[in-house]
């Protein structure tokens, strides 16, 4: 998969044109937000993790980091991310392109609720130079069988 994979996929939603592409890298939280102009917990980026050979994404703010014991309790294993060269095979995109649009067939999708401070949050779309701004309701109107859930630190302060 890649960008205009996920333009196509999102066309069926008529949101395609919105997709931004930079000349610039946006495979980090930080190279995003830069590209951007935004602040970084702003930034879903998706994390892929392997749960006994089941392929979870779980799409978090810029700013907070996968709290093990939250996501113990909830999945009922310590989490086991993604190594970088299992990335593409599982997921379908590249490290630093991942995103919840179109993943490879029987992936998991997971929305943490950190994204839920923000009016409108932007996660990667394919590519490691892409990006769309979407509302918490679209995002999950996007993902289609996606859950959310709250495995993430979060500091306070940011409330």
């Amino acid at each position: 998969m890649d960008v205009n994979d996920v333009r196509s996929y999102l066309d069926g939603f008529g949101s395609a044109s919105r997709v931004l592409e930079f000349p610039v890298s946006s495979a980090t939280v930080e190279l995003a937000a830069k590209a951007l102009g935004t602040e970084e917990a702003r930034i879903a980026k998706t994390i892929s993790f392997d749960l006994d050979g089941r392929t979870l994404l779980i799409v978090t703010a810029g700013d907070t980091k996968i709290d093990n014991k939250k996501y113990k309790t909830f999945f009922g294993k310590k989490a086991c991310m993604l190594r970088g060269e299992e990335v593409v095979s599982r997921t379908g995109f590249v490290p630093g392109g991942v995103c919840p649009f179109a993943p490879a067939p029987g992936v998991e999708i997971y929305l943490d609720e950190s994204l839920l401070r923000f009016p409108t949050v932007f996660p990667a779309c394919g590519s490691a130079n892409s990006a769309i701004e979407l509302t918490t309701s679209e995002l999950e109107k996007f993902t289609p069988g996606s859950k959310w859930i709250d495995v993430c630190k979060v500091d306070s302060a940011d409330l």
